[in-house]
């Protein structure tokens, strides 16, 4: 009997050893501030992204995402697309990516907390997450 409850605990443990931690892909720490520059204001964002999938090639390990973002003024007033880019990344190690955006709103925009919304697509597995950041334009 301890034969094979020896047996099972050395299988549980070699399967539990071998299984790779995955991680979820995901947006997190999203963030966003607007400057006065005068005419116009000027966003900008930044966002960190992980799950993705690392495609292998020799040493360096390569990802490439896709990110675009809507904007939302205080009325609820929607502006599809306001910012899109694409980020590909080949190093030896990738373990999280940060994206970044800047754009300009017009200045005599309402005044108030605005709320951008990341649209990130890993192109390497069809994958899509989303993640909001808020700022304000004030006097």
């Amino acid at each position: 009997m301890k034969i094979i409850f020896s047996s099972i605990l050395i299988l549980f443990v070699l399967i539990s050893c071998s299984k790779k931690d995955e991680v979820k892909f995901e947006a997190f720490s999203p963030e966003a501030f607007a400057y006065d520059i005068g005419d116009s204001w000027e966003v900008n964002a930044t966002i960190n992204v992980q799950g993705f999938e690392k495609i292998e090639s020799g040493n360096e390990s390569s990802v490439s995402l896709n990110y675009s973002m809507d904007l939302i003024s205080p009325a609820g007033d929607s502006t599809k697309n306001i910012f899109s880019d694409s980020k590909d990344v080949k190093e030896k190690e990738i373990d999280d990516i940060q994206l970044e955006a800047q754009f300009e709103i017009d200045y005599a925009s309402v005044k108030g907390k605005y709320m951008l919304i990341f649209y990130i697509k890993d192109n390497n597995s069809g994958k899509t997450t989303s993640a909001r950041a808020e700022f304000e334009l004030k006097d």
